[in-house]
């Protein structure tokens, strides 16, 4: 008999479990700007919650499963990005119609004068880089660090930054493990890597990680990541670098 309420309040509870999980629905919208009531297309629309992406079409339609109070980033070129969550109306409706307000940038007027060239090319010996990136290995870890240079302590910093437990790393990795694992969330997803692979801002990797965009590069410099990479990748590998180092922090953590 004990064997059969046990079993019972395992039922109970399953099915308990089974109701709070609201599963996804599909819903659309239509974005268009908001002084010229035109539609936008290309406008990368990210369910913060869930990690998923979608673009709008010609038309400024797009489609994108969401839960009830997710929260929808959306961004474009030129215009002011946009959060907003997903009410029971919006599933109930199935569509709704959002509108993006244009940024307000002052043109400066720009005048190219004529030159002529004189047929041999002069380098500024300042601009050739006089110190290359290296990549330290460090034994049970799949991947190594970027010192930035080669130098005789460039490795001491290396170990310095991810065993020190007060520095960044540790605030952030250990603060953050909900938004973390979004990292893992993001590389299913075709199209939101296809997003960041064409954005550079890091605006989304804020959105996404939930942290502050001066932070995202203060993370890569404690990483050991150049300077040259941090200013110059795309958020694509930017992502894939503050993923790769959560890594080697849990590695190391559980050491």
């Amino acid at each position: 008999m004990k064997y059969f309420v046990v079993f019972f309040f395992l039922v109970l509870s399953v099915t308990a479990v089974a109701q709070d999980v609201e599963p996804s629905q599909r819903v659309s919208g239509t974005i268009i700007n908001d002084i010229t009531n035109q539609p936008l297309p290309n406008v990368n629309i990210i369910n913060v919650n869930k990690v998923r992406g979608a673009t709008t079409d010609s038309n400024g339609y797009f489609e994108i499963n969401v839960q009830p109070n997710d929260t929808l980033h959306f961004t474009i070129l030129g215009f002011q990005s946009l959060r907003v969550r997903v009410t029971n109306d919006w599933i109930k409706n199935k569509t709704t119609k959002i509108r993006l307000t244009e940024k307000a940038i002052a043109l400066e007027e720009v005048v190219i004068r004529p030159f002529n060239l004189t047929g041999y090319l002069e380098v500024d010996t300042k601009l050739i880089p006089t110190k290359e990136n290296y990549r330290y290995s460090i034994s049970g870890l799949t991947q190594g660090y970027e010192a930035g240079e080669y130098s005789p302590n460039a490795f001491g910093r290396v170990l310095g930054s991810i065993f020190n437990p007060a520095d960044v790393l540790y605030n952030f990795f250990g603060k953050n493990p909900k938004e973390l694992k979004k990292l893992k969330e993001m590389k299913k997803d075709d199209t939101v890597r296809t997003l960041l692979e064409s954005k550079f801002d890091r605006e989304m990797i804020a959105v996404l990680l939930g942290v502050d965009v001066k932070e995202i590069a203060e993370i890569l410099q404690r990483c050991n990541y150049s300077e040259s990479f941090i200013q110059t990748a795309n958020d694509l590998q930017i992502m894939d670098a503050i993923s790769s180092c959560y890594e080697e922090y849990k590695v190391l953590k559980k050491k």
